[in-house]
């Protein structure tokens, strides 16, 4: 006997891209029914199998632990059709889900693990060109014709989010996407630099280890070379430390106090 999630899953694939559109527009205009409602949800369900194998992927191939990420909401979905201008086929994190690393170099191992395991992947850099301030790496796998998105975040980066977070359900929604109140947008803005600049100081680091590794494969190593690069790595590494520290319990602060106002 065939269940009614697999028949949900069968009839979401009779459904052409044509037709996903289409409801894509009426959930946009705000113009859909409840049969509307039900047809969304049975094309989130038919987003499983794929959404399954990512987990799988991630957790018994490439050992990587999870964490949280909501599933995308209908007025989520239905913001974002209205935001970006797109179709409901072209969202890319109907399903995904959401990994958080300890800084810039396991990010980017981590991402690089995922490039070469995933046949079909696409990886957006967030780093490079930020999205109002929201700062992470994004990969797309596509599993047989459906998008799963994976969020990756060091542990900056995702602190930042949540205050971005915090501060678009207490205080104004447009704030998430570079609208409302210019003050809170300015404190945004400064937190996101501050991460970035964390970022900076991590790769700095990476590239003096690097160098170090280096200095002593080669024959004949320059002693005091090799000696000044330790010195260098050990302000650097101190550095960095105290610069998370301090960016950290900032961005803490600050969360609590959004957090008290609304008590």
């Amino acid at each position: 006997m065939i269940s009614n999630k697999n028949k949900n899953v069968e009839q979401m694939s009779d459904l052409s891209k044509t037709q996903i559109d289409k409801l894509g527009e009426r959930l946009k205009k705000d113009e859909f029914t409840e049969t509307d409602l039900r047809l969304l949800d049975e094309y989130r369900l038919s987003f499983s199998e794929a959404y399954r194998f990512v987990l799988i992927s991630l957790g018994q191939h490439l050992n990587l632990e999870l964490t949280g990420r909501p599933a995308k909401s209908t007025p989520s979905i239905i913001d974002k059709l209205r935001r970006e201008s797109i179709r409901l086929t072209q969202i890319q994190d109907i399903a995904g889900c959401r990994i958080v690393v300890s800084d810039i170099q396991a990010q980017d191992n981590t991402s690089l693990a995922m490039k070469n395991f995933f046949k079909d992947v696409a990886l957006v850099d967030r780093r490079i060109k930020p999205s109002h301030g929201y700062r992470a790496v994004h990969l797309v796998v596509n599993h047989q014709a459906k998008l799963v998105e994976i969020q990756i975040r060091t542990a900056l980066q995702h602190l930042w989010a949540e205050l971005s977070e915090k501060l678009s359900d207490q205080v104004d929604p447009r704030l998430k996407y570079g609208g409302g109140d210019k003050l809170f947008l300015e404190l945004l803005d400064t937190h996101s630099l501050l991460v970035a600049k964390q970022e900076e100081w991590e790769v700095e680091l990476a590239r003096t280890q690097d160098a170090i590794k280096e200095a002593r494969t080669k024959p004949g190593v320059d002693q005091q070379k090799l000696e000044a690069l330790r010195e260098q790595l050990l302000t650097i590494q101190g550095s960095v430390e105290s610069s998370r520290t301090q960016v950290l319990q900032t961005m803490s602060d600050v969360i609590d106090l959004i957090t008290s106002r609304k008590g």
